[in-house]
């Protein structure tokens, strides 16, 4: 009665809590984030609808509310319409709220109908995993008190707090305030820090907001992401399908002039393309102004224009040319470089 059906020790019981809540990260950063928000990935309809289950029992959110916020947070990334900003609400606020800022966003109609389309809409969503969202935390108390007897109920709690504060928390709060960043993106995102296994992946923030529909997180060759190992392990065993990673560089041979194949692997390298300019600029010899201009234009490779595809190459050309000639000798390599870019086969971010 009192050490419950399991009868574990108490180091027991706190290893079976930890797996316990990182199931449900696996769930959050596998299923809703990037198969069912991002469409990274495909998921076997037993995974699917588990992760559905298990995130109905420890969590009581419903998929296309968290979606439709996420989505959201993206498209309204650092502004004002941003449901969770720390930039714009403060970090105390949204470490500390952030679950009551996505309730909040989860209710509002016009979020909904706009960023949550796609997700689950079965009977067993419209009856049971939507209309009583809170009722399957409570069969959760019960079987925690169940396995574990009444400290089930401290177990319950930590599963309970569990998204709220790392995810809703630490990764909404602190993956837009601290950390360090491979990419420059629009945004204030940030890598907390590179091993992503308390959080599932969701550490490499940055690198999310880099390849947004990347179903793997992890970028350099010293970042793990434990999530992305669990998908691939699904994958071998033909549980889930990859649609979308982000793109990696292939070098190819100096060529005369950069093609297509050389602008496409450009724009689509954009981020890391920049990265390793800002990089060079500071060893460079030449006036700030001076820099500044050729970043720009280079950026205008892949800003929305009405330029067609010849003449975003004819663009790129010209820029390799000028900066070929430009007596930096930095910027000529960089620009010689940029003319082995092609993009390695496989799924494309």
């Amino acid at each position: 009665m009192f050490t419950g059906f399991l009868q574990l020790s108490p180091w027991g019981i706190v290893l079976a809590t930890l797996a316990l809540t990182h199931i449900t990260i696996a769930a959050v950063t596998i299923f809703l984030h990037r198969h069912q928000a991002h469409r990274a990935l495909e998921l076997h309809p037993i995974v699917s609808h588990f992760f559905r289950f298990w995130l109905w029992l420890t969590t009581g959110m419903v998929t296309r509310e968290w979606v439709a916020v996420h989505r959201k947070h993206h498209a309204k990334c650092e502004t004002a319409e941003d449901p969770h900003s720390p930039q714009i609400l403060g970090i105390k606020k949204v470490f500390w709220e952030g679950s009551e800022l996505y309730r909040a966003e989860s209710k509002v109609g016009e979020t909904l109908e706009k960023y949550g389309t796609g997700t689950p809409d079965d009977w067993i969503e419209r009856n049971l995993y939507s209309r009583f969202s809170w009722q399957g935390v409570g069969l959760m108390l019960l079987i925690d008190a169940f396995l574990f007897g009444p400290i089930g109920i401290t177990v319950w709690a930590v599963q309970m707090a569990w998204i709220p504060v790392t995810a809703a928390g630490v990764i909404n709060g602190f993956g837009h305030y601290r950390g360090y960043r491979n990419f420059p993106c629009d945004d204030a995102s940030t890598n907390i820090v590179p091993w992503g296994i308390l959080i599932g992946g969701e550490e490499l923030h940055n690198n999310h907001h880099a390849y947004g529909t990347s179903a793997r997180l992890s970028n350099k060759w010293y970042e793990f992401d434990i999530g992305w190992l669990y998908i691939r392990c699904m994958q071998v065993v033909g549980l889930a399908r990859v649609t979308r990673i982000a793109p990696k560089v292939k070098l190819v041979p100096p060529k005369e002039k950069c093609d297509f194949k050389t602008l496409e692997a450009i724009i689509a390298l954009r981020l890391e393309v920049l990265t390793r300019f800002d990089r060079l600029s500071k060893k460079m010899h030449a006036k700030a102004e001076e820099i500044e201009v050729l970043r720009q234009n280079l950026a205008a490779l892949w800003q929305r224009s009405t330029a067609s595809k010849e003449q975003l190459l004819g663009q790129l050309q010209t820029w390799c040319r000028q900066a070929e000639e430009s007596g930096i000798p930095r910027l000529r390599d960089f620009a010689r470089h940029l003319s082995r870019y092609t993009l390695r086969q496989g799924a494309k971010g």
